[in-house]
């Protein structure tokens, strides 16, 4: 049986919808009922999940544009929603897109090429506008974005090693939670997860910034640096020898005599339902193992067989690992 027909009103609803959606999980005062509603919409129809992701699109190409000066404008006419305030200036942008698009460019504002590229299912490698290889890891989301004066990517989410093409006329940077990586050419890797972010440098050099009031911080081959928001400054360390983040270009997760509160956050990126902990002494259990990435959704169910825990969950329908008690020997 043949898909139903959508009419023109439908498929512009979806957009509405999308464009709604979009406004809200990008703003400061959505709540968790909200995110919930925005997950039911977006599973109901693949047209919703491709809607919103052009709308992704729009917004990541406008939040790089310069903000003018607030004007006063006089309506004649008020607007049903804000839904049709958004359609209206969309419409006009589409618009005036010909003649802008040649300005944006020469400006800055502008990109002259634009991609997406996501790895659900298994690793991905992907090659840039600019040649610059990517790899990316399971449930990573970014954009590439070419500039007249540098070449952009934002990591939404996940995890991605780089190989970047020289270019020092055009610095390569990556946008990653409140913070950038600003580079010419080098390999390096940057981990995000919630509002946490990790950069490795394996080759080469680069520059790590959160504001402009602090500056940048350098890095050199063989350190890190880790910021989280709020952060002032990145805290900056040397890599182990031993360190195994890099285990997942393998399809591997290396877990090495890590407290739960530390190995949670490297599980649970790879997990649709994030798993908490019920206290810091639970967080202070510490697990090892190697994983297989595909594998890892079976890790949790099996950690009471092996670690002091039992599961419980959450009215959230979060997994929740407790720690067992101590018996206190008698006598």
């Amino acid at each position: 049986m043949s898909e139903k027909t959508l009419l023109e009103a439908e498929y512009d609803a979806i957009t509405d919808a999308a464009a709604h959606w979009c406004m809200r999980l990008h703003a400061s005062d959505c709540t968790g009922v909200e995110r919930q509603a925005f997950e039911q919409w977006h599973d109901a129809h693949p047209l919703h999940a491709f809607e919103y992701a052009a709308m992704l699109e729009i917004w990541d190409v406008a939040d790089h544009l310069p903000r003018p000066e607030p004007t006063r404008v006089v309506v004649p006419f008020k607007p049903r929603s804000r839904l049709r305030t958004y359609a209206v200036a969309a419409a006009i942008c589409l618009a005036a897109a010909p003649l802008a698009a040649f300005t944006g460019w020469e400006a800055g504002w502008l990109p002259s090429s634009y991609e997406r590229f996501e790895a659900t299912n298994g690793l991905r490698q992907v090659t840039l506008g600019d040649g610059s290889q990517v790899e990316l890891n399971l449930g990573t989301e970014l954009v590439y974005s070419n500039y007249k004066d540098q070449r952009r990517v934002t990591l939404n989410k996940g995890e991605a090693f780089f190989n970047v093409s020289h270019d020092s006329a055009h610095p390569f940077i990556v946008r990653a939670g409140d913070g950038q990586v600003r580079v010419t050419g080098t390999q390096f890797n940057v981990w995000k997860y919630d509002d946490q972010v990790r950069v490795m440098l394996i080759e080469g050099s680069v520059q790590i910034s959160i504001d402009k009031v602090h500056g940048s911080a350098p890095l050199t081959p063989g350190m890190q640096a880790s910021y989280r928001q709020g952060d002032a400054t990145p805290q900056i360390s040397s890599i182990a020898p031993n360190d195994t983040a890099l285990a997942w270009r393998q399809g591997k997760l290396v877990l090495d005599n890590l407290a739960l509160a530390d190995a949670l956050p490297l599980i649970n990126r790879y997990l649709s339902k994030p798993v908490m902990l019920a206290d810091a002494s639970t967080g202070a259990i510490r697990i090892g193992g190697i994983y297989n990435l595909n594998e890892v959704t079976n890790l949790i169910p099996s950690l009471p067989k092996v670690l002091p825990v039992y599961l419980t969950q959450n009215k959230d329908g979060n997994p929740v690992l407790n720690s067992i008690p101590r018996k206190t020997p008698k006598g």
